[in-house]
């Protein structure tokens, strides 16, 4: 998800639909501990009809459902929005009985453990609106310049019960999921996956068949527009070709292939640095989009609006594209586990910027995210919690911090450790694997736990001291020094007291040392008039009052205009 609202200028904004529904509760909430033997269940495969109508705001859907269950369970228990109402609902081929409490579909049908059963649900109704998307969820109702549909959705924050009958939590992902999307005349809906064909209905309209591995719970999407499309072929340094299309709206070619353009030195540097595209067996696909941006497997929403940068690439289209690794293809078992989907997603960009042109856009972009840290929450809370709780700090929540911290904490963890055992613990934790290969893994979840056990492994050091600071912590660690004479002094301190061993490196008089602190103190002989510079590279995340400061004087000012 991205953290920047800009207003996009290639559409008509929407606005709410008179008499929409409100969401409800339960749908409101993604993830979370799961009631009646949910976490219970897994989606072996899914079959989606979706079918848009813009002119009445409203969804109609056919979800065919294989569940399986890997423990005795006394119903099937699925996620749905209230604002649609289930006409028919099928248990193997035989109609059912079914309970409706706020945002879910209770069947009364019993599963064994490894038992499996074909659930058919026909439902319509409302959808909620996402008035401002992708930070609010539901369907973005919008048209282009001239007056066509353009449509999208979005769905991270309350999850994929805003569009189909699902498992409403990271490790609901269906194995399998076949969409068919109902498209107006002369309107197109590209989605996730591989294309299987294109039908046309008496009445003009097309339906869109897509199929796609393994999708991210809230990354199926739907996106009609009258786009046109750019089509070409990427060879993979691991020698699979992959192939690249880009969905945009008409009169922008020459900004679109532009975009277009990026599409390969980025997945170069992908490919190179953390492993094998995901999805290479399916398509790189992008679509424009009338919000600002969203990490949809295999069809990555972008709303940019071509903007250009300092660093020479669209931070917005990398970032996005960056969960194909860090979220759809490594997916956080747990929401409390989000920033392994956002603070890697967000240090790819300067991590982009330093394999393009050095260090010193590296150290730009960096700076710039530091300065965005508020600290108001860990970012891990070692507990199941909804997105909401993660994401939201009116519920407690860490916001932008799983972005910029999380950011940072990966920084200061390249260093310590060095890249060697950096980029081997990232590539472990995102294929499973040390030696990816297109063919020999698949999608899978992961957690914060995992990350520090491959760390240890790949570093041969134990780093409780530093994941516990950075991560569990509120509170960044703040560094002390005192001269005393010919003494420097440094001492860390940490909100919940722990001998934080991060070594600092200092210049004395232009020269540099790197001092070793195992207790989180060191002493060390300086010459009395000697200049001394605290981290003068920027290796690690540290209180800054200077940064706290400036925070605070820069929100008085936007309150006082």
């Amino acid at each position: 998800m991205v953290m920047l609202t800009i207003p996009f200028s290639t559409a008509a904004a929407q606005l709410p639909g008179k008499g929409e529904p409100p969401i409800s509760t339960q749908t409101q909430v993604s993830g979370g501990v799961r009631a009646f033997g949910q976490d219970a269940l897994r989606l072996r495969a899914v079959d989606l009809m979706l079918a848009p109508a813009p002119a009445t705001r409203r969804l109609g859907g056919r979800a065919t459902l294989e569940v399986a269950a890997t423990r005795d369970v006394a119903a099937v228990t699925l996620d749905l929005d209230s604002n649609y109402t289930v006409r028919e609902l099928s248990v193997g081929g035989a109609p059912s009985a079914f309970e409706r409490p706020d945002g879910r579909i209770i069947i009364r049908h019993p599963l064994k453990a490894g038992e499996k059963v074909l659930v058919a649900v026909r439902y319509d109704g409302t959808p909620h609106v996402a008035v401002n998307a992708p930070w609010d969820d539901g369907m973005v109702w919008a048209t282009t310049r001239d007056g066509r549909p353009w449509i999208a959705s979005t769905s991270e924050g309350y999850g994929c019960d805003l569009l189909w009958p699902c498992l409403d939590f990271p490790a609901g992902e269906p194995d399998v999921a076949t969409l068919h999307i109902t498209s107006p005349k002369g309107l197109k809906a590209p989605s996730n996956g591989k294309l299987l064909g294109i039908d046309t209905l008496p009445d003009g309209r097309t339906v869109w068949n897509w199929r796609a591995r393994q999708p991210n719970t809230y990354a199926i999407a739907i996106n009609i527009g009258p786009y046109e499309v750019i089509e070409g072929t990427y060879k993979s340094r691991f020698g699979n070709t992959i192939p690249l299309y880009y969905w945009h709206l008409p009169g922008e070619e020459a900004k679109a292939r532009a975009l277009v353009d990026e599409f390969a030195p980025t997945l170069d540097f992908f490919e190179s640095v953390i492993g094998p595209y995901p999805f290479g067996d399916e398509k790189v696909g992008v679509v424009e989009t009338p919000h600002k941006g969203m990490e949809h497997q295999t069809i990555n929403a972008y709303g940019n609006d071509y903007a250009k940068a300092p660093e020479g690439f669209d931070w917005l289209f990398q970032h996005e594209f960056s969960h194909e690794w860090f979220a759809n293809q490594l997916t956080a078992a747990n929401w409390d586990d989000y920033w392994l989907h956002e603070g890697f997603g967000s240090y790819m960009q300067p991590l982009y910027g330093q394999w393009r042109e050095g260090d010193a856009r590296y150290a730009v972009m960096m700076e710039a995210q530091r300065n965005q840290i508020t600290n108001r929450a860990p970012i891990v809370r070692d507990r199941v919690l909804t997105e909401e709780e993660v994401y939201e700090p009116s519920k407690g929540g860490a916001g932008t911090d799983i972005y910029y911290k999380g950011s940072w904490t990966l920084h200061t963890l390249r260093w310590l450790i060095g890249d060697r055992a950096f980029f081997a613990s990232i590539r472990r934790l995102v294929y499973g694997r040390r030696d990816p290969r297109p063919g020999n893994f698949q999608p899978r979840y992961g957690s914060t736990r995992d990350f520090e056990t491959i760390v240890r492994e790949e570093s041969g050091r134990g780093l409780s001291w530093f994941f516990d600071t950075y991560l569990r912590d509120r509170a960044l660690p703040e560094l002390t020094t005192t001269r005393d004479g010919d003494t420097l002094r440094l001492s860390w301190t940490t909100e919940r007291p722990r001998a934080f061993a991060m070594p600092v490196e200092l210049t004395i008089d232009g020269v540099a040392h790197r001092v070793e602190m195992p207790g989180g103190r060191a002493m060390i002989d300086v010459p009395a008039g000697a200049h001394v510079v605290i981290d003068p590279n920027a290796r690690v995340l540290r209180r800054s009052v200077a940064v706290e400061e400036y925070q605070v004087w820069k929100t008085q000012r936007q309150k006082s205009r």
